[in-house]
This record gives C-alpha cells, structure tokens and sequence, in this order.
C-alpha cells in the first residue's frame, strides 16, 4: 500500500466521526438559534443588544468549540492507526469505490455547510429588519397613546372647569338672591329647559300648577296626550334654599306632600327636582327611585329633568292602546270593572319592568358621570333595560280584547254587538 492509500484511509475514519459532529453541532446551534429567536420575539426592545451580544458570543464559542474538535479528532486519529492498520487488507480491492465516494461525499457536504451558513445569515438579517420595524411601530404607538392621553386630559380639565364655572354660578347666584328667589329661579330654569325642547312633545301640557282649591298645590305638571287620550301624566315639585339658611331641609321632608300634591291632580308619576342636600352621594348619581317610599316617585339633579320626562314618555306610551280600548268601553257604559282590574293588572307588570328599567338607566347614567372608562358598562346597563322594555312590551302586545273580556260575559257580548 502507498503513501496516497494510508492517507485516504485515515481521511475516511477522521470525515466520518468529523462529519458526525459536524452534524450534532450544527442540529446543536440550529435549536440553539431558534431558542434565541423565541426570546427576541418576547424581549423585542429593551434585550435586543444583549441578544446581538449573545449571538456574537454563541459564534465565538463555535468557533472555540470547532478548533477544540479538530484537536479531539487529532488524537482520536493517533488512536485509530492501530486499527487502521488492521483494516488495511480487507479494504484493498473497495479503494477505487471509496475514493469516488468520498469525493461525492465530500461535495454534498460542503454545499450543505454552505447552504446552512447561508440559510443562518439570512435568518438573522430578517430577524433584524423585524426587531427595527418593531422598533419603529412601538415608537408611533407611544406617540399615539401619549397624544390620546393629552387629549383627553385637555378633554376632562374642561370638563372639570365647565363644572367649576357652573358651581360658581349658583354660588353667585344664590349670595344674590333672596330665599323664594333662589326656589323660583329654579322653577324658571326647568320650565326654560322644558320649553326648548318643546317640538318632541307637540301635544303635550307642560304649566304651572295653580289650583290650590285643595290646600296644597305642586309647582308644574306635565301631561302628554296621543289620539286624544292621556297616557302619562307628573306632577313636579322643584326645592332649593340658600347655603346660609338656618334650617336646612332634606329632600325626603317633601315626599308626603308632593304625593298628595300629585294624587289631587290626579297625576301618575311624582318627581322631586331638588338641589338640596348637595353633598349627598344618593342624590348626585343620577335618577333616584324612591317608590319604596311612596309609589312612582323620583328624585332629580336639574340636569335629568328632560332625560326623565323623556324616558316616561317613551316607556309610557306602550299603554296607548289599552286606554283607547277603556275609553271605548266607558262610554258605551260597559261593566268594566273586570276589565279594570286586568287593565291594572297589566299596568302593575308592566310598571315593574318599567322600575328595571329605571334603574338601568340610572346605572348607565352612573357610569357616564364616572368616567369614559366604564362605557361598556353603560352598554351593558342600556342593553338590560332594551330587554326588559320588550318584555314589557311583549306583554302589552300579548294583551288583547279576548283575554280581557274572559270571564265577563257582559261585556263579551257588548263588544260582539259592536263588531256585528
């Protein structure tokens, strides 16, 4: 055997184990790089130097940990000539074979190193292009979020001031007014309110209340009429004092009145506008029911004067048809008085799934007052009184002249007279 053919042999033995850990390296740091990307992912701004550090440093170790290869295989290669020397005689006649298979070998391998490194390069370019253009979009993000912010502190402290300048004004108002003027200027300033929305309420009776032929009278009412008919009906009493009067009332002091008030006048809602009690945390949320107290009564800021009436207006004329329907039987002298109890019936259900509603809307009215935070709330709270004003009305349409008149064959038999 010559020289060339002893140096092919050893070549083999050393490309093969060379190859083998060759291959477990390069699997080694491939997972090794793709541990590295995950954590890029998930540290993109305030790590991105110490990951370049990191890969820098991975590469040195390579190259560390290939010089330290190419002397394990050295000795390993002194330890392989005994047993290569051994092999000699049995691989004479595969010399040819092997040599062109090494060469092919040979080949295939560094195309494939190549193509790794490459692939490698590529990957950590791209991975650097993200990591800038993320860079770039956390930098607008932070600019937008700080420009929303800005906005809506300026949005607030103008809240906040408008506020002042209107808690000022009464303050103002009220060192220059006399007692009964500070109570009228309220009562002015609801009627004013009132009168500018006036076009939504076309046939409605919004006056003063001047008959106290029964000792007692409220401040205004207000009625609303449909066809003709009456559907809902509020008796309002207004209340305000001076800060410096000597007795200071509370707003619960003119319940029982205000109910009487609107139980003379025939009236089926009872609200209270009061700016009494200023500091009161149940009173500044919103829509105060105090049917626990007495039945329908609601107790107002002046700024819910026209939301409230809106709000008994709309959920009020769900009854319409049913009172059309009473008004025909009473004038054709019907015995109604089945009819009235189920018409009372109705109005009673109908009534709570109005309080549900109330307090709905009260809720949303909370949550506005609180912040722009708690809109979804508001949402959720508008939604839930939507449902219960369709159960209500599901059950208004579920009422009809067939259920009414069961039971009563008087008045089944008048109205079958007047279909014929």
């Amino acid at each position: 055997m010559d020289e060339a053919d002893y140096a092919f042999i050893v070549n083999q033995v050393r490309n093969a184990e060379f190859n083998n850990e060759l291959k477990r390296r390069v699997e080694a740091l491939h997972q090794q790089h793709q541990m590295e990307q995950e954590r890029e992912e998930a540290k993109l701004e305030t790590k991105h130097q110490q990951e370049l550090n990191q890969k820098e440093s991975a590469m040195k170790q390579l190259e560390l940990e290939m010089a330290r290869l190419k002397k394990d295989l050295q000795a390993a290669e002194q330890q392989k000539n005994a047993a290569v020397q051994l092999a000699l005689a049995e691989k004479e006649k595969q010399i040819g074979q092997l040599r062109a298979q090494l060469s092919e070998s040979e080949s295939k391998e560094k195309v494939a190193v190549l193509k790794e490194q490459q692939r490698y390069g590529e990957a950590l370019k791209q991975k650097e292009l993200e990591i800038a253009g993320l860079k770039s979009g956390v930098e607008a993000q932070k600019l937008e979020t700080a420009s929303k912010l800005a906005a809506q502190k300026d949005k607030y402290e103008s809240e906040l001031r408008m506020v002042r300048e209107q808690v000022d004004y009464y303050k103002d108002m009220k060192t220059r007014l006399s007692t009964k003027m500070v109570g009228e200027t309220l009562e002015i300033h609801c009627s004013t309110e009132f009168n500018r929305v006036r076009p939504l309420f076309p046939n409605a009776y919004f006056e003063k209340d001047n008959d106290a032929s029964g000792g007692s009278k409220g401040d205004f009412i207000f009625r609303d009429y449909e066809d003709g008919i009456e559907y809902v009906s509020i008796m309002f009493e207004m209340k305000n004092e001076l800060d410096e009067t000597a007795t200071k009332h509370k707003n619960e002091d003119f319940f029982r009145k205000l109910d009487a008030d609107r139980t003379a006048k025939n009236c089926e809602f009872a609200v209270l506008v009061s700016l009494l009690e200023p500091d009161s945390e149940l009173y500044n949320t919103g829509i105060v029911d105090v049917s626990y107290r007495f039945p329908k009564m609601y107790v107002i800021r002046p700024q819910f004067f026209i939301p409230l009436i809106t709000l008994l207006v709309q959920t009020s004329k769900k009854s319409v048809e049913y009172k059309k329907q009473l008004v025909i039987a009473q004038n054709q002298s019907v015995d109604v008085r089945n009819f009235e109890q189920q018409l009372m019936d109705f109005k009673d259900k109908f009534g709570r799934n109005y309080r549900i509603a109330s307090e709905k809307f009260q809720k949303a009215i909370e949550e506005i007052d609180k912040s722009i935070d708690h809109l979804q709330k508001i949402k959720d709270a508008l939604i839930g009184s939507e449902n219960n004003l369709r159960l209500a009305n599901d059950k208004a349409e579920d009422l009809t002249i067939k259920k009414l008149t069961r039971g009563n064959p008087t008045m089944k038999e008048l109205f079958d007279q007047a279909k014929e």
